[in-house]
């Protein structure tokens, strides 16, 4: 165990825990505590693990105490920048769920903090770690520019899934939270500068603070022409239908993830439906000499559908690939702040009825 690369997990939500179970599968790292302010949560994932981790309800005590190689922050954004600025000047590489910060500026921050003190940072983009979806984007790259990409991510939520959206949206709106892994898809697809950005959003309960929407839409335009909007709501009013749209269109034809999964009661509540991708379909634009198609559309299916659970074990998996390899995670870095730059400026155009230059 002296070689082990000893980790702090740093909250037990539903993504901290996926992520302290792949730190406990995989045997190259070692957990050497928990920290969450509630000793009911750390306590039921450190009996899931099996039991004797350390735990503890303060982060810089923690930090101090277990000396740890990573530190693997899963907590409200609010807290991140804080987080990592600490773990960094501690030594450690940092593993932080998305959004990367609560703020561009703060995002930048810690990226800085990353290449100043040489340590790796790898950011919660678990569509990365999805072979259909990294599929998607390939097949895309088939389809001629510009492209238009149609992403969406509504959850009908209710009961504890509700009051843990409440929790979140006190400091971030969803069009924050779960865009920058539609905006980043988008980005790969299109790889040219986004430009500009509009959006929308509405507050459709009295249950937020002031100020704050539980809806929200963005449109982004690149530079190469490509254009692109994601919509995303949470909450018990939010519609069960057609809340799952994954398409991307182009001169060519069009990609369209079909998930069976995300059709039944109550789909739009399951974190794992909005993963899942079951069927690429590729549609051809090309028309023959009488005007109809001249290809038929084709479905494919990579063969492998892991779960939530396992695509965090896969993010964990190419942290310990980015420590042992010593791997550049320039680009992986830049891309993060550059999503966030583009939902932040959806969030800003929506509080100023402005498109904003990016």
């Amino acid at each position: 165990m002296s070689n082990s690369i000893r980790v702090l997990c740093v909250g037990a939500g539903h993504m901290g825990r996926s992520h302290a179970l792949a730190y406990h599968q995989i045997p190259e790292f070692e957990i050497c505590g928990i920290v969450t302010r509630s000793p009911e949560s750390r306590g039921a994932l450190n009996s899931e693990l099996g039991g004797g981790y350390d735990e503890f309800g303060d982060f810089y005590e923690a930090l101090a105490a277990t000396q740890p190689d990573v530190v693997s922050i899963s907590t409200y954004p609010d807290t991140h920048a804080d987080y990592a600025e600490a773990a960094f000047d501690a030594g450690c590489h940092v593993f932080i769920e998305k959004p990367l910060a609560e703020t561009v500026a703060e995002a930048e921050r810690i990226v800085a903090k990353a290449r100043a003190t040489g340590r790796k940072l790898v950011i919660g983009y678990i569509l990365r770690h999805h072979p259909s979806w990294i599929k998607f984007i390939e097949m895309s790259q088939d389809l001629g520019k510009p492209l238009v990409m149609r992403m969406n991510l509504n959850q009908q939520s209710f009961g504890a899934n509700w009051e843990t959206h409440k929790n979140l949206m006190s400091s971030i709106s969803p069009i924050v939270d779960c865009g920058v892994h539609y905006v980043d898809v988008m980005c790969q697809m299109t790889r040219s500068k986004p430009v500009r950005v509009s959006g929308l959003g509405a507050r459709l309960t009295d249950e937020l603070p002031e100020g704050r929407i539980n809806y929200g839409h963005l449109q982004v335009t690149f530079e190469d022409g490509s254009v692109g909007w994601y919509e995303a709501g949470w909450g018990p009013m939010m519609s069960e239908t057609a809340f799952f749209v994954k398409d991307v269109v182009g001169p060519k034809g069009c990609v369209t993830i079909e998930a069976r999964e995300a059709a039944g009661e109550g789909a739009s509540s399951d974190v794992d439906a909005h993963t899942k991708t079951n069927t690429l379909r590729r549609h051809f634009s090309e028309l023959d000499a009488d005007g109809q198609f001249a290809k038929k559309d084709t479905w494919t299916e990579t063969g492998d559908e892991p779960d939530h659970d396992e695509l965090c074990k896969r993010e964990q998996e190419y942290l310990l690939k980015a420590i042992t390899e010593d791997m550049d995670l320039g680009d992986h870095m830049d891309d993060a702040i550059n999503s966030m730059r583009i939902v932040a400026a959806a969030d800003e155009s929506f509080r100023t009825g402005k498109t904003i230059e990016l």
